[in-house]
This record gives C-alpha cells, sequence and structure tokens, in this order.
C-alpha cells in the first residue's frame, strides 16, 4: 500500500480498492454496477486468474474477491499464492462460490481466505464486506506503518545516544578517552581483575619538555603534537579491552587489562619508539632534538581492600623514575 492510499484512509476510512478475478465477464459487470453507485470504492476486473497476482501487484487492492472455480486454475490454489506473495500475503480475500458447502468453506479458510460469499450476493451485504475487510487490512497497515517508524524512531535515538555517549567519554583535541572515562574503566577493571585474580597493568605516559615546545612552537603546533601522540598510542592498541586517554594537559593513560608486567613493558617501549619515530622537531634539551615521551609501568593483581588508585600511584612512580634518569625513557616502580 503506497502513502496515497494510506492518505485516502485517513480521510475517509470507508475507502476500499477492490479486485475481483473471475472470468465471466458478466459477474464482472454485475458487482462492477453493484459497486458503482458506492463512494470511496474503486473497482477492477481481472478475467484472466494466471494474471491475478501481477495485477494485484500492480494496483495493490485493499480487498480481492476471488471466484473459486475457474478454467485451468483451482481458485484455492490461487488464494495460497496470493498468501505466499509478500506484495499480497496480508491482502484480504473474499471467497465467491455458487455453493454454500461447509466442506469447500472449510477448505477456502484453511488456504487463506478470509470470507465466504455464495455469488452473486446481495450487494448490501456485499458492500459491508468490503467495507469491513478494507478497513481491518487499512488499520494493520497503519498500524505496521506506525511500528517501522517507531523502529526507525528508536534507531535514530540509539545512535544519537552513542554518539553523544562517545561525546561524554571523548576529549575533544584528541579524540582519546578522557579523564572521567578513563577513571571508570579503571575502576571497572580492577573490579574484573579482582574477581578474577588477573593481572592488571597500566601505562601513564608524559610528553617531554612539552612546556618548552608549547613556548618555542605555540599553542597550534603543541596541540598538533599532542594529537600525533595519542594517534601513536592508540595505534598501539592490538585489543579492544585496552583503554587509550588523555590524563590531563601532555599526560596520557593506557590501561592494559590481562597484561603481565613483561607485557606492559614491551607495550610502553613500543610506544616510546613510535613517538620517536614520529620525527616531531624539538630544541629541547637541544636543539635539532625530537619530542619524545617518558613512560611509567605498573601491574598488580588487586587483593581484596584495595584500591586502583594503587595501580596509578606505582605507575606515577614509575614515570618518575623515567624523568629523573633522562626522560625518553620507561619506568618501573
Amino acid at each position: 500500500m503506497n502513502d496515497l492510499q494510506l492518505d485516502d484512509f485517513k480521510r475517509d476510512e470507508n475507502a476500499a480498492m477492490v479486485l475481483l478475478v473471475d472470468d465471466q465477464a458478466m459477474i464482472g459487470e454485475a458487482v462492477r454496477r453493484g459497486l458503482s453507485k458506492e463512494d470511496n470504492i474503486d473497482f477492477h476486473f481481472c478475467a484472466d486468474p494466471h494474471q491475478a497476482i501481477a495485477q494485484a501487484v500492480r494496483i495493490k487492492p485493499t480487498v480481492i474477491l476471488q471466484d473459486l472455480v475457474m478454467p485451468g486454475l483451482d481458485g484455492l490454489s490461487l488464494v495460497r499464492e496470493y498468501r505466499n506473495h509478500p506484495a499480497t500475503r496480508d491482502i484480504p480475500i473474499i471467497v465467491l462460490s455458487t455453493k454454500e458447502d461447509p466442506l469447500v468453506k472449510s477448505a477456502a479458510f484453511a488456504a487463506g481466505a478470509n470470507d465466504y460469499l455464495v455469488k452473486l450476493p446481495d450487494n448490501i451485504e456485499l458492500v459491508a464486506r468490503i467495507r469491513y475487510h478494507s478497513r481491518s487490512y487499512m488499520m494493520l497497515l497503519q498500524r505496521d506503518a506506525a511500528y517501522r517508524a517507531l523502529r526507525v524512531s528508536q534507531q535514530q535515538l540509539l545512535d544519537t545516544n552513542l554518539v553523544l555517549q562517545r561525546l561524554m567519554n571523548s576529549d575533544g583535541l584528541t579524540g582519546l578517552s578522557n579523564r572521567r572515562h578513563f577513571d571508570e574503566y579503571l575502576e571497572l577493571e580492577w573490579r574484573r581483575a579482582l574477581r578474577d585474580q588477573s593481572q592488571l597493568s597500566l601505562l601513564m605516559i608524559d610528553v617531554d619538555y612539552f612546556k618548552s615546545f608549547n613556548d618555542n612552537f605555540g599553542h597550534l603546533e603543541g596541540d598538533e603534537a599532542l594529537r600525533k601522540v595519542a594517534t601513536a598510542i592508540r595505534d598501539a592498541c592490538s585489543r579492544p579491552s585496552d583503554l587509550p586517554a588523555r590524563y590531563g594537559g601532555e599526560e596520557f593513560a593506557l590501561v592494559l587489562p590481562g597484561t603481565s608486567p613483561g607485557g606492559a613493558r614491551l607495550m610502553a617501549e613500543k610506544l616510546r619508539q613510535s613517538v620517536v619515530a614520529l620525527n616531531i622537531p624539538h630544541i629541547t634539551p637541544h636543539e635539532g632534538a625530537n619530542l619524545t615521551i617518558s613512560v611509567g609501568v605498573s601491574t598488580f593483581t588487586p587483593q581484596q581492600g584495595g584500591d586502583c588508585r594503587q595501580l596509578i600511584s606505582a605507575a606515577d612512580k614509575g614515570l618518575y623514575m623515567a624523568k629523573h634518569n633522562g626522560r625518553n625513557r620507561v619506568g618501573i616502580e
């Protein structure tokens, strides 16, 4: 059913589009005359049952009047064909038969018919049943359309919420997780590691001589340098559970669930080398230097009574050691 037909229905709930499938032209003419006096009933006639499906798909009727006995094709088989076709499977079908036979009537309903009339039926009864089935079908279409619209709306809302959630969790400059999300995630992974008695590692990463970089090259260049460092940290993460974050200013953090001290040390060294390979020019500690990072590493298997702040404190101590020992290196508490 197209939008125009749905709009017509909204204006007049008694509107109907009827397709009569009958090999006898005189029956078609009799039904046409009977319905021509009725408002908002659009009548179509198909004398060839082999064309019935195609015509129904084309005109999209709200009711099909289906003759039961036709040469070359069994009416019940055609009813089953309507029900098997995606475009016609829900359209109400009123079977027209020459006799009132309980067995035939039962077979028609079993095949998928919605109603059964002995032809030619009284015009008042025929119109009443056409309007009833058409109205029911249009209400079904409206319900389905409303459901689809609701599903689209729900999906759009979900997509919007996901975008908002990402924005809330992201650092605006680097696109890494922000400090709030880092705190929440580290707490979550600490509890998980406590339950599983697994190792949890943390890297604290600081850009060396960054104040000097900003003073000499400007804040725009400083922001670009931080973005490049952030990209290097993100690219080093090989698992969905690894969380890179901007901890604050020129300091970054990397949460590594299920990672041993050796694995964390290897990751830290890989990061250090990646930033060196960026070849970002710096003039500190000497002319011709490149921008570097220092990394502090800590690993804990959480115990009852412990706190994830222990992990941060240990990584901070490792970072202090790396800075104290000359920068551009990895420190482990």
